[in-house]
């Protein structure tokens, strides 16, 4: 009987993911080597290819993506079980406070991942906006928050440094317009920063969407009828990147900074960061020390 080497699958998966050996070696904190040396041992226990080399970015082999799907499913477990046989003695609630527009794509595998290893306590997950959260975790009412902020404050954690681009509806043009019209929640911490760009560089812009909701806006930006702006690789699937070719202006790099709350004892808040930490660090760009 032969086992597959769990170690190894994880690897795997992580190189699927972040589509390289650098990345998933980085997620993982092992070093290349070590992570191309299981990818290796799991294809000679398979006699298989799993990764298709022969371009710049590495892809996967038909049999790679069919391992893949039965890969995930047995770390799920994995994870399952040895976060309810290892960590029955820990019950709760936690509560996690994200902005709006970095929920994804991260953030719910991160609840995921969390829920596997800590199977009785519970996450509450407040989304709002960066000001709100940082007053609620202020006042003590949330345990973990990230921000999007162009510093850090006192005691807060850079996960990940990624720039502020344009976006739009697939294959739209709402962004040649002029006026330009914007779509923003009034609370939106990039509203009047964008407004003021615009202003700068002479470019008219008119107030299409005056809401709270970000359904709304959603649903204006898609439908092409105003643009709006998101950090690189936080779009949900019915918004596209801008290629304006300098027709609007560039725009900033953004934190997504983390505060912790160091009141309570034990591995759960820790835990959670290292999760976080883990979770964004495909997305973000180099962050000076």
């Amino acid at each position: 009987m032969r086992n597959l080497d769990m170690t190894a699958l994880r690897s795997f998966v992580a190189v699927s993911d972040t589509g390289g050996v650098t990345k998933a070696a980085g997620l993982l904190n092992l070093t290349q080597s070590a992570v191309s040396m299981q990818l290796k041992r799991l294809e000679e226990s398979l006699n298989v290819s799993l990764l298709d080399r022969s371009a710049r970015a590495i892809g996967l082999t038909p049999q790679g993506e069919q391992l893949l799907s039965y890969a995930r499913r047995m770390l799920a477990l994995n994870d399952e079980i040895y976060g309810k046989l290892t960590a029955v003695e820990f019950e709760g609630e936690v509560t996690l406070g994200v902005p709006h527009d970095v929920i994804y794509p991260v953030i719910p595998k991160v609840l995921q991942r969390f829920a596997a290893a800590y199977p009785r306590v519970r996450v509450q997950l407040v989304s709002s906006y960066t000001r709100k959260l940082k007053e609620q975790f202020n006042r003590g009412e949330i345990d973990v928050i990230l921000t999007t902020e162009d510093s850090v404050g006192l005691g807060g954690e850079t996960l990940a440094k990624l720039p502020l681009v344009w976006m739009g509806a697939p294959g739209g043009q709402a962004w040649k317009q002029r006026p330009l019209r914007l779509a923003y929640e009034g609370r939106c911490i990039f509203r009047q920063y964008v407004q003021r760009r615009l202003d700068e560089v002479g470019i008219p812009w008119d107030m299409a969407v005056e809401s709270n909701s970000t359904r709304t806006v959603e649903a204006t930006v898609s439908a092409d009828l105003a643009v709006h702006t998101m950090l690189e690789g936080t779009e949900p699937r019915h918004f596209e990147c801008i290629q304006h070719g300098g027709s609007l202006p560039d725009l900033i790099d953004v934190n997504i900074n983390m505060y912790s709350a160091t009141v309570q004892d034990g591995p759960i808040l820790p835990d959670l960061a290292e999760f976080l930490r883990d979770g964004f660090h495909t997305l973000r760009m180099p962050v000076m020390a």
